[in-house]
């Protein structure tokens, strides 16, 4: 098998108005955060149609995260709960503040965050709730919420897979949370390569998040850079740090939020064909949102074996690689990586949802370059795996 036959997991798909929104950046001189980023921000807003949010730019959504626990006051002694089922971004930024994780697992039937769970894990110590977005479909934000307003309890949206998700016909980044972090990671559902958005209606977590960005300078380098008249005295009020968006990537960021209506529909195409071609085999398909009229942003395709299957994930997985199609795995939980697990003494049997959704799940190729041939080429895999063509 050639290069050029294999099916890669991921794309982005970048067009020529990226490519000439990049072009123009670099002839204008100014590469790092500037006018792009300002415009890309203000845009995020117009996009999620509330003008009572502030957008932040930021060079990835860990950085977000990490600046959302410092502004609001995360540190040693306290407790962040979330869940086992996530990528290591989600718990190390609690790390970075000094504070503790507290790991709990998920619902089966959404792969999400399980409310009961979080509302069992509280303690003296718990001071936030981080819910992880998990594929693309919402948490249950209702749950969220009255746990935290029981309990005085911030809460920071991990929504890394959920651009352009909603909850009851809310997008996320409109909801009654603290914080809301986005990812425009490379395999992302829109994408500046590396890059990420803090959004938040708190004018103090703006404030402070755009000083902490930037190296703790007291005032924005944008404005000092672009005065007409001398403007270089600054102050540092605090030990910040550098996780300022280019304007390269905001270049990119300006035109792929222009598309990424068009994407979720491509992608929400993609699912439907699956989850039709894949109704009779021994798969559990991706759970759908709850409320109707809800969108999934679709980031992921998640298929799980059910009992019946005569093959398990890791054959499935070396199946599907030998015929060309790459494939993932969302997640192996945290649980089971050496740090958490020896850090807080954790087994598999704490978290059974979460170990048993690990053991038999493959995340499929789902983005928007795939013709439908592609798709078609990985059900006819997917099939021949399971001895049903």
């Amino acid at each position: 098998m050639s290069q050029a036959d294999f099916l890669p997991f991921a794309l982005p798909e970048i067009g020529e108005e990226e490519i000439a929104e990049v072009v123009d950046t670099l002839r204008s001189g100014w590469v790092t955060t500037g006018p792009k980023a300002r415009r890309f921000e203000q845009d995020f807003v117009q996009f999620l149609g509330d003008n009572s949010l502030q957008a932040i730019a930021v060079n990835s959504a860990t950085a977000g995260l990490h600046l959302a626990l410092e502004a609001i006051g995360i540190g040693p002694g306290d407790e962040v709960i979330t869940t086992t089922h996530t990528f290591t971004a989600t718990a190390e930024v609690v790390r970075y503040m000094g504070a503790d994780v507290v790991l709990v697992d998920i619902d089966p039937a959404t792969l999400n965050i399980d409310p009961q769970a979080i509302e069992a894990a509280i303690t003296p110590k718990t001071k936030a709730i981080m819910p992880v977005h998990y594929a693309g479909l919402s948490v249950d934000m209702d749950a969220v919420m009255a746990i935290a307003r029981k309990h005085g309890l911030k809460v920071v949206e991990d929504a890394a897979h959920a651009l352009p998700t909603t909850f009851k016909q809310q997008t996320i980044g409109t909801l009654q949370s603290d914080v809301t972090v986005f990812s425009f990671y490379a395999n992302k559902t829109i994408t500046t390569g590396e890059g990420g958005m803090l959004v938040t209606r708190d004018e103090v977590i703006a404030a402070r998040c755009k000083v902490m960005r930037l190296h703790g300078i007291s005032r924005d380098a944008f404005d000092r850079f672009t005065a007409k008249v001398p403007s270089w005295y600054y102050e540092i009020v605090a030990p910040g740090f550098k996780y300022n968006l280019t304007d390269i990537a905001a270049a990119l960021g300006l035109h792929q939020l222009k598309r990424v209506r068009g994407f979720q529909v491509r992608r929400e195409q993609i699912a439907q064909r699956y989850d039709e071609a894949f109704a009779d085999l021994p798969i559990i398909a991706p759970p759908r949102p709850v409320n109707e009229g809800d969108l999934h942003a679709w980031h992921l395709y998640v298929v799980r074996l059910s009992d019946e299957a005569k093959i398990n994930r890791d054959q499935l997985i070396e199946s599907l690689f030998a015929d060309g199609i790459g494939v993932s795995v969302h997640y192996i939980p945290l649980h089971l990586h050496p740090y958490w697990r020896e850090r807080y003494d954790l087994k598999p049997e704490q978290f059974p949802h979460s170990q048993r959704a690990y053991e038999r799940m493959v995340s499929l190729p789902l983005y928007t370059k795939m013709t439908d041939a592609d798709v078609e080429r990985v059900i006819t895999s997917v099939r021949k795996a399971f001895g049903v063509l």
